[in-house]
Parts: C-alpha cells; structure tokens; sequence
C-alpha cells in the first residue's frame, strides 16, 4: 500500500444508463495517516450540460487481514480490496448494488470499474490513475 504515497493524476467517467456522461479531472493524494493512508480525491466535474464545480472525495485506506479495507472519510465501510492484479469488491448499500473492479496490471498506472444497479441508481464508471 505505500506504493500508493504521493499525488496521482485522476480521470473518472460516469455513464448513465438513461443516458448521459459526467467526467471527473484532478488529483489524487495518498498521503500516511494514524491507520493506513487517507485519499482526497479534488477535481473538476463536468456534468452533461456542460455545467462543472470542483468535487472533493475522501477515503480512508489500512491494511487488513484479507487485503485492504477503504473505508469512508468518516470512518464507515465502504469495500475491501483483495489480492490479485484484478481483484473485485462489492459495496453494500441496499437497495442499490456497487460491484468494482480493479486493474492493476499497468502498474504504475490503474484503474477501477464500477457497476452500480438498484431502483435508486443505474450507472457505471471507470477511474483511472496516473502517477503526476
């Protein structure tokens, strides 16, 4: 995991399946915390109309038995991450379902898929992160 130290270049596209695309463009930071490594996320969004304002996410990254736990920047599960060059997670969020999917077999560079169904959202996304 503290490979994951430092700033990365983001770029995340979220396609709706009603249709309709929103894109994402910032910076990631990993950066060392009590437990692990605390990630904030800052970007630019940029909806389909073409409105944008700035986005912040932050989560929280340890080491766990199983591989690693990211949580919520306030401290909720959010998905564990286990090993492999391509490793899957589920959120649990009824009634919606997360699935993800990480690669990390262009390491330096990654990528994480999401697949996110339920009466509440329909979408799939693709973040990619390069070191900056």
């Amino acid at each position: 995991m503290a490979a994951l130290e430092g700033a990365w270049h983001l770029r995340r596209r979220i396609v709706e399946a009603a249709g309709g695309t929103t894109r994402v463009a910032g910076v990631a930071r990993w950066t060392p915390g009590a437990d692990g490594f605390d990630c904030v996320e800052t970007g630019t969004m940029t909806r389909p109309d073409g409105s944008r304002f700035e986005a912040t996410r932050r989560t929280l990254w340890t080491v766990a038995p199983d591989g690693i736990a990211v949580q919520f920047g306030d401290g909720r599960p959010f998905h564990r991450i286990t090993g492999g060059d391509r490793p899957t997670a589920a959120h649990d969020c009824p009634p919606d379902d997360y699935r993800l999917t990480y690669d990390f077999t262009r390491w330096p560079d990654w990528s994480v898929r999401w697949r996110v169904r339920g009466p509440r959202k329909d979408y799939g996304a693709v973040t990619t992160y390069r070191r900056a």
